[in-house]
């Protein structure tokens, strides 16, 4: 699957995306902070957060965020599984100090459901001090749907459409870019 720019933030930044990504705040409120795209037929979806900058040592950010999305997802079980520097000659993204990615797994529930989920989760972390903002890139990668579950899906309905990889993930994690600096208050 071949990969298209996106807009985000009225043009402040721009990645590539997947082609076929749907732009969720096209169906629902997003908040302000957030751009999220779905996959076209899996449960996938790819987030690009504006966050507050953490003063904490640069690698162990990650695993921060990490924890806080494991919160935010009311996970019941989290695990990092790997955590490591990107060097700042593969990203695009030239305002940030360091960049990091990080994956792991958590156990969730959708939609407070009994039924809980194994998903894989991938975060790109690009620490920018100098703006006082820490902006995460993540992929949510469903790797077990229990049979419970709202978002369960019988194998003979799947979509010919194939899954995002953690390989096209990384192509977009060197994508993402900063256009105009205002887009952090300046």
């Amino acid at each position: 699957m071949a990969l298209a720019d996106f807009p985000l933030f009225g043009g402040a930044m721009t990645i590539a995306l997947p082609q076929g990504a749907n732009d969720v705040s096209s169906v629902r409120e997003i908040p302000d902070n957030q751009e999220v795209f779905t996959h076209p037929s899996t449960d996938q979806s790819i987030i690009i957060e504006i966050m507050e900058y953490q003063d904490i040592e640069d690698q162990n950010a990650p695993s921060y965020h990490f924890e806080d999305i494991s919160e935010s997802n009311n996970s019941t079980s989290s695990q990092v599984e790997v955590s490591e520097q990107i060097p700042k000659e593969q990203i695009a993204m030239k305002q940030c100090k360091s960049a990091w990615f990080l994956s792991g797994k958590q156990l969730v529930a959708k939609f407070n459901e009994q039924a809980q989920n194994t998903i894989n989760i991938y975060v790109a972390l690009y620490r920018l001090p100098e703006y006082e903002t820490d902006i995460l890139l993540t992929l949510n990668d469903p790797v077990s749907i229990s049979i419970g579950s709202s978002s369960h899906v019988p194998a003979e309905s799947y979509n010919q459409n194939q899954p995002w990889t953690l390989q096209q993930f990384r192509q977009c994690v060197t994508t993402l870019k900063i256009l105009d600096t205002s887009l952090f208050g300046e």
